[in-house]
């Protein structure tokens, strides 16, 4: 039976490799689907532009995309005295800490943030900045309500203005801090996929970047079908690993919400499914564990902490049509037609895979959670797959290339 102690003789050093800086792309392409992408298929590297996707996928599979939407979560207000204070938000704390339920409050919201120049913000001070939105001008007030915590208040005068309306007129895309530039106004649609559409994530699902509206209809007319959910992805995707133990990474937590037609869509799909980004990866296999856990007639609280599944390793485990059907079954009896809950999961090798035939997504930071994940999904083939793409030229990281990894 698999035990713990397996993924404690985890160590980062392994999953580390050199990626010249000159690799990484500061800057997107003019064209989203001209992108190279790299096939991984039984153990064989093959190399393709994105548009030929749909040629490479089987008719009848099912993708699932991550539709959350990128806000200008970096805002910016000068004190008096010219200093500038940055806020980037992190989650939301009040009035809920549903991000779906804060981006449509009127009201007064508070964050736990990040602060740059937080010395400079003095205990007590009000910190504002004037907006202008629909003709309507926004005097938008921060107080910092909790130094240690970096917990901040905001409000804003106007009616009935949502909060997602501030933070698109005041903030700035928060861009990944190894890009090393300010954000240019290409970045506000270019840092987005062309089907977000639920506000929230401070960080894009960026094996999506990739798609274009013509990738999508080709997709169609192949007969692979689509579906979405959400993921808000956080700060803490970029957050590195400092110890060599990488069990002993504090790993972050995001917030999840599946509609019930997705999972009805789920739960009665056979054939291949291909996970479009490592966040709808880590939503699908979350949901496939809080199905273990309703079976097992655990709490009905949606969230999965990081070690779950390699506690269950070695159990006789439910497929993962079973594991759907259980959370679908609980959503109808509770009149439910989407469910919210959060995931820390941390996927690395020793994961046992319940959901995903396929992945797609970008090439990732060296000694990062993202490379753990490739390398778990391609069974430690990673450093071939990143070789190739090293010596073929792929740009990488956030506007670089993409992959298509295959579960063998």
């Amino acid at each position: 039976m698999f035990k713990i102690s397996s993924i404690e003789e985890i160590r980062l050093s392994d999953y580390d490799y050199t990626l010249p800086e000159e690799r990484i792309a500061k800057f997107p392409l003019e064209k989203r689907d001209h992108s190279k992408l790299l096939q991984y298929l039984n153990g064989d590297v093959s190399h393709h532009r994105f548009f030929e996707l749909p040629d490479l996928l089987p008719s009848g599979s099912l993708m699932v995309f991550n539709n959350t939407k990128v806000i200008p979560a970096r805002l910016i207000f000068q004190r008096d005295t010219g200093a500038k204070i940055e806020i980037f938000l992190l989650k939301p704390l009040a009035p809920s800490p549903v991000i779906n339920e804060v981006m449509i409050c009127t009201d007064e919201v508070s964050w736990e943030t990040m602060i740059g120049n937080l010395k400079k913000w003095k205990d007590g001070e009000v910190l504002q900045g004037q907006i202008d939105i629909q003709g309507q001008s926004i005097i938008i007030s921060a107080k910092l309500t909790d130094r240690e915590n970096k917990v901040v208040s905001f409000s804003w005068t106007g009616d009935n203005i949502p909060f997602v309306s501030i933070v698109e007129a005041s903030g700035e895309v928060p861009l990944p801090p190894y890009l090393n530039r300010e954000a240019t106004e290409e970045d506000r649609p270019r840092y987005q996929t062309v089907y977000s559409k639920k506000e929230g994530a401070v960080a894009a699902p960026t094996a999506g970047l990739h798609f274009t509206e013509e990738v999508l209809d080709n997709l169609e007319n192949k007969g692979v079908n689509k579906e979405f959910l959400t993921l808000h992805v956080s700060a803490g995707t970029f957050q590195p690993i400092k110890s060599e133990k990488v069990t002993d990474h504090a790993m972050h937590s995001e917030q999840v919400v599946i509609e019930l037609s997705t999972l009805e869509r789920l739960a009665a799909h056979p054939e291949k499914i291909i996970a479009v980004g490592t966040t709808s990866m880590r939503t699908l296999e979350s949901l496939y564990w809080y199905g273990v856990k309703l079976i097992r007639g655990g709490d009905k609280q949606f969230f999965i902490p990081k070690l779950y599944p390699y506690e269950h390793k070695g159990y006789n485990l439910p497929e993962r049509t079973e594991s759907f059907k259980a959370v679908l079954e609980m959503m109808k009896k509770s009149n439910l037609k989407e469910i919210t809950g959060s995931t820390e999961v941390f996927i690395m090798p020793g994961y046992d895979f319940k959901v995903c035939d396929a992945l797609v997504t970008n090439f990732h930071q060296p000694s990062s959670t993202l490379i753990l994940l490739v390398a778990a999904f391609t069974e430690g083939n990673w450093r071939k797959i990143y070789e190739e793409a090293l010596s073929n030229d792929y740009r990488f990281l956030s506007y670089g290339d993409s992959s298509l990894l295959w579960k063998r």
